[in-house]
Formats: structure tokens, C-alpha cells, sequence
């Protein structure tokens, strides 16, 4: 299966088999690059959406895994982890820290492992998806496995 992925899931396929996450990427005829889109065409709430946000904060890139029923307080969350600021990465920030694309960004297979924040209200979800490494790929995963897969912190995002 890995082999038919786009290259870019191919390295997350590979990331997730190596954490033992069994789910499989789903590869979705239509670009699902919002978490209302991915909700509609998984047939689940938008809220289990785990999006991956990339923000640049005291000079480094930081990942934040948030769920899609709301955005994340930039100014709250960067008083609550002691940071200086966050603010929205750059499209070139973002393509290199993850080597992926706005809209397809996964919470793995990246150049280099990136300082991650889990959103704890992802918690409340049996099962979540997160997005494949391109806008049409997204994989289920559980909670646990997401805080384990990115050696995320958990925290209030809102």
C-alpha cells in the first residue's frame, strides 16, 4: 500500500508503521485541506479533526496539533508555555520545517522532530485523523497515540 502513497505520505506511512500505528493513510479523491472538509468527507465531526498548524515562536518552528471545532489563542498559549509570541509560520517556514504542504501538513514525517503542542480537547475523541503529508491523504489515530507519535505537550490551545 505505502508504495501507491505520494512520496511525501510515504515518509509518514513509514514514521507511523516505525510507532506501531496501525490506522493506514486514506488517500481521498478530493483535497480535504480544512478540518471541515477532511470532517465531511470522513463522515465524522469536525472537532476529531486534529489539525496541524505550524506557528514560528521564539525563533523556532512550533507545531501545534489542534482539533477542528476551534482556533488556537496564539496570545494564551504562548503566555501558558512562557513564550515571548507565537505567530502564523510562512508558507517557505512551513514547507521547511515539515517538508510538507499547507493543508497536507502531518503531525510526523518531518526533516527534523519540532517542539509539538497537543491540544488536550483532541482527548474527547475515541478516534482522531490527522492529515497524510498532502491535502488528500489523512490517517486515524487515538489520542495517546498522537501525544506519542509527536512527543507532544498537552495543553489548553483556546
Amino acid at each position: 500500500m505505502s508504495a501507491s502513497l505520494p512520496p511525501r505520505s510515504r515518509l509518514v506511512a513509514d514514521a507511523l508503521a516505525a510507532a506501531g500505528i496501525t490506522g493506514g493513510i486514506r488517500v481521498l479523491p478530493d483535497a480535504a485541506s480544512t478540518a471541515a472538509a477532511a470532517a465531511s468527507a470522513l463522515q465524522v465531526e469536525v472537532g476529531a479533526i486534529a489539525n496541524s498548524l505550524v506557528f514560528w515562536s521564539d525563533g523556532e518552528p512550533l507545531l501545534v496539533m489542534t482539533s477542528g471545532a476551534h482556533r488556537v489563542d496564539t496570545a494564551a498559549l504562548a503566555k501558558r508555555l512562557g513564550r515571548e509570541s507565537i505567530q502564523r509560520a510562512s508558507v517557505e517556514q512551513v514547507r521547511e520545517a515539515t517538508g510538507q504542504a499547507i493543508g497536507g501538513v502531518a503531525p510526523t514525517g518531518h526533516p527534523a522532530p519540532l517542539t509539538t503542542i497537543v491540544d488536550e480537547d483532541l482527548a474527547a475523541f475515541e478516534e482522531i485523523w490527522a492529515a497524510g503529508g498532502t491535502p488528500h491523504t489523512l490517517f486515524p489515530l487515538t489520542f495517546a497515540e498522537l501525544v506519542a507519535l509527536t512527543g507532544g505537550t498537552v495543553a489548553a490551545v483556546v
